[in-house]
């Protein structure tokens, strides 16, 4: 990492606070900032995966049946895959998908969803470059040198229409629903710490 690049998240003003004007390259997160981190987002999602609506959510506004289905979908209904499915001679998945990225916290009943994406190809979508997997390669990090255990997993939801328009609102409710932490949409919310920006 470049010394161009400042660590946004969990430190007050982005370290400034701290007295110094750039926060390290390689900012050592705290198990309890961690956890904390992981316990505001289970909050919000808990409900969610055990078919509630949570105490921020809104009624939908679309009243066309792929959209309904949303308020009945239960990512933990779909089959978890390591993120290295993609290496498989065969892919699990072809065609158009929703996928989810999951992560089974320590001594809770349910996972944390941190990043919900769409994709024409969901044989293809995980190879080569993706910003969500430089996040989960961040966080797996901190977990690691913090002593937190993780359990990554991805899971794809094919029941979706080609039509990446389409497919794309849906994706769009389901962030707004379940406020995935990696999602751009949402990082400002939970103060998501391991994602870099170039200043």
């Amino acid at each position: 990492m470049n010394s161009s690049r400042r660590q946004k998240g969990l430190l007050p003003n982005n370290g400034c606070d701290l007295g110094v004007s750039e926060v390290p390259e390689r900012l050592i997160l705290t198990k309890e900032l961690i956890i904390d981190w992981q316990n505001k987002i289970h909050s919000h999602q808990t409900q969610l995966f055990k078919g509630l609506p949570s105490k921020h959510e809104q009624g939908s506004l679309f009243e066309e049946s792929s959209f309904r289905r949303i308020d009945e979908f239960q990512p933990l209904n779909l089959k978890p895959l390591p993120l290295s499915f993609w290496r498989w001679p065969e892919g699990p998945h072809e065609g158009p998908a929703i996928y989810l990225v999951m992560d089974k916290v320590e001594k809770k009943n349910s996972p944390i969803l941190l990043y919900v994406g769409e994709t024409l190809t969901a044989n293809n979508r995980w190879k080569g470059e993706h910003d969500c997997k430089n996040y989960l390669a961040s966080y797996s990090e901190a977990l690691v040198n913090a002593g937190l255990n993780h359990q990554l997993s991805i899971r794809f939801w094919s029941d979706v229409p080609k039509d990446t328009k389409a497919r794309r609102k849906i994706e769009q409710v389901l962030i707004k629903k379940w406020l995935p932490p990696f999602n751009k949409e949402t990082r400002s919310r939970w103060n998501t710490p391991f994602t870099y920006e170039t200043s």
